[in-house]
């Protein structure tokens, strides 16, 4: 079988009518009905009658809870409260922190110019984690990661009818498994992930907490599934296709959790 998008091998649709060459990884094993499921877990956070009146306090609690399930998959576990005081220094917390904290305005300007986007991200997230000698290279990616980083940007800007989730899940993939920072690369791509799912309407609000289903389906399930995704083949690419929408699933379920506790105040 021949993949439609293997790692680094990500490539535009052709011109107007030509076949979308994304649509065969719906017909890979469970992928169409993961992302149904996934779909539909966004549709039934986004119809919850809290977001008519605090969809930005309900966003603003989303990126807090990503940015710590985000340090979490990164092997840095901190308590939510902790947080909330102020009171954690990690450098990979607090890179996640601002990565999520600034991923609002760079919604409009990811479609049309994600590198610009991608390095701005790793400058967000990796700032604490390399000396003044390191400064310099912030937000450039190595040269050897070029044509497979092209390949994500495709991606990005490629008009694919397959569903959002699915597209959100390759950017992520590739990114995860290129490393193309060396450093906050695994913060770099899940904020992406996130941002492709927004930009693409499947969570226009940022209400769902992508971070928290990957979490809570555990650390070494992700690395699994990564792996899958890096190998190339048709099984670990939809490995990794099915645990990205059971991850959105969740998460979905979080922002639920996070509608109801503003309903009671």
């Amino acid at each position: 079988m021949t993949l439609p998008v293997r790692p680094g091998a990500a490539r535009p649709a052709g011109g107007p009518g030509a076949p979308d060459p994304l649509a065969p990884l719906l017909d890979l094993p469970g992928v169409r009905e993961a992302a149904d499921a996934a779909r539909a877990a966004v549709d039934r956070l986004l119809g919850h009658r809290v977001l008519r009146r605090e969809s930005a306090g309900v966003s603003a609690e989303s990126a807090l809870r990503g940015a710590r399930a985000s340090a979490a998959l990164e092997g840095v576990d901190v308590p939510l409260a902790e947080l909330r005081a102020g009171s954690v220094g990690d450098p990979v917390v607090q890179g996640a922190l601002r990565v999520s904290a600034g991923l609002g305005p760079m919604v409009d300007t990811w479609p049309r110019a994600p590198g610009q986007v991608l390095a701005r991200l790793h400058v967000l997230a990796a700032a604490d984690l390399v000396g003044p000698e390191g400064r310099a290279a912030l937000g450039r990616p190595a040269p050897q990661a070029g044509p497979r980083l092209r390949g994500v940007m495709t991606l990005v800007t490629g008009g694919s009818t397959v569903p959002a989730v699915l597209v959100a899940a390759l950017v992520h993939g590739e990114l995860a498994a290129l490393r193309p920072f060396g450093t906050a690369d695994g913060v770099v791509a899940r904020a992406a992930g996130r941002l492709t799912a927004v930009a693409r309407g499947l969570d226009p609000k940022a209400v769902s907490v992508p971070e928290v289903g990957f979490a809570e389906l555990g650390r070494d399930a992700y690395t699994a599934a990564l792996a899958g995704y890096a190998a190339g083949g048709p099984d670990g690419v939809a490995g990794w296709l099915v645990h990205c929408c059971r991850a959105t699933a969740h998460g979905a379920v979080e922002g639920l959790a996070v509608c109801e506790s503003l309903l009671r105040g």
